[in-house]
Order: structure tokens, then C-alpha cells, then sequence
């Protein structure tokens, strides 16, 4: 039997990926198995195992072909925002809303992470990942918010921790507002005024000031 390429094996790769996006979709991520991507992808399991070690290694593979808010926040260095930092953070989640509302992956993919990944074991690799992605992100953003901090962009008292959780709430929970019912509102329309608001918030919030 003649070899694959390594085109043919990236294209079959990308097609597992593919079919894992429709599977987890249609079926959510605990119900769904490799047996059942394969069969959408139309490949044997051992095909699956030879370019992921398990349903959670595919997870990840599915969730790199689409860029978070807080990875985008991370990836950005710091000279492309050091005069505003403030504006990169909320121009980064207002672009980010607006692609997901225009991208067909991004969206299917989010729709998967936060609203059809029934996760109950905290040992799962699966779970293990969104735990390391939030608190990373979480302490990109607040690394983000002691930047605006340091140009005088928010109070020197901030708590810059409960901001970012503050911050992070809102607009996590307007995402997933929209994903549960996207014919509710206009995310597009709507998330600069949110996001907006919530910034301005952290200007004058006295309970978002540290104790003294």
C-alpha cells in the first residue's frame, strides 16, 4: 500500500477536524465519540488516532482554528498598544463579537465551548483546558487594565482583579446571550454599547476599588 502524502495526510487531518465541528454541534460534546467523527469524516478510527491521541487532543485541535478574545489580547505586543491600552482591550472584544456574528466556524465553534460542552469530570482534559484559558485570559486582562492604570486611563485605586472578572462576566455573558438566542438582539449592534458601559464603569464603580 503506497503511502500517503503529507498533503493527503493534512487534508485528512483538516477533514477530521471538519467533521468533529458538525459531531460536537449536532450531538454535544459529551454524546458525541471518535466513532461517530470518523463516520462523518468518512475515515476509519485508526486514521483519528493516528493524528490525535484522543476526543480532547481533537478539542484542541478544533479550538486553535479559531482565535479567542483573551488569546488575541495575548498575542498582541504591547508596542501596538502601549499608548492605549484601554482601547485595545475593548477594541479587541468589539471586533472579536462582530466576527463571530459574520463567521460561520467561529461561531460554531464558540457554540460548542460554551453551550454544548456538558463537562462534569474536573479531571477531563477537555475541562482541564478551558480552566487553563480562562485564567490565563484572566490575567492577560488584568495585566491589560494595570497598563490603562499607569497611563491614568482608570483610577490608581482600581482593583484591577475585579475589574477583569467584572469585565470578563459581561461580556462572556453577552456572547452567550446572543449564542442561546442570537435572534434576540443584534450582537454586532449591540456589543460596542455594552462593552463601552462596562469600561466606562470601571472609571466610577467605588466598589470596584481596592480596600484600604
Amino acid at each position: 500500500m503506497a503511502r500517503c502524502t503529507k498533503e493527503e495526510a493534512l487534508e485528512t487531518r483538516s477533514r477530521i477536524i471538519d467533521a468533529a465541528e458538525e459531531v460536537f454541534h449536532a450531538r454535544g460534546l459529551a454524546q458525541s465519540t471518535l466513532s461517530d467523527v470518523a463516520l462523518a469524516a468518512d475515515v476509519t478510527r485508526g486514521a483519528i488516532y493516528w493524528h490525535f491521541k484522543n476526543k480532547g487532543d481533537l478539542f484542541d485541535a478544533m479550538c486553535e482554528r479559531v482565535r479567542l478574545p483573551l488569546e488575541s489580547l495575548a498575542a498582541t505586543p504591547f508596542e501596538q498598544y502601549a499608548h492605549n491600552p484601554l482601547g485595545h482591550l475593548r477594541n479587541t472584544w468589539v471586533a472579536f463579537m462582530k466576527n463571530v456574528v459574520s463567521d460561520t466556524r467561529s461561531r460554531k465553534v464558540l457554540d460548542i465551548i460554551f453551550l454544548r460542552s456538558e463537562l462534569v469530570d474536573r479531571d477531563d482534559p477537555i475541562w482541564v483546558r478551558q480552566q487553563h484559558c480562562y485564567e490565563k485570559g484572566l490575567d492577560n486582562m488584568e495585566r491589560i487594565l494595570k497598563e490603562a492604570v499607569a497611563l491614568d486611563q482608570l483610577p490608581k485605586d482600581l482593583d484591577t482583579r475585579l475589574a477583569a472578572i467584572s469585565l470578563h462576566s459581561h461580556v462572556i455573558g453577552l456572547l452567550m446571550n446572543w449564542l442561546f438566542s442570537p435572534g434576540s438582539f443584534a450582537l454586532a449592534e449591540v456589543a460596542p454599547a455594552v462593552i463601552d458601559g462596562c469600561l466606562e464603569s470601571l472609571a466610577c464603580a467605588t466598589s470596584m476599588r481596592l480596600k484600604t
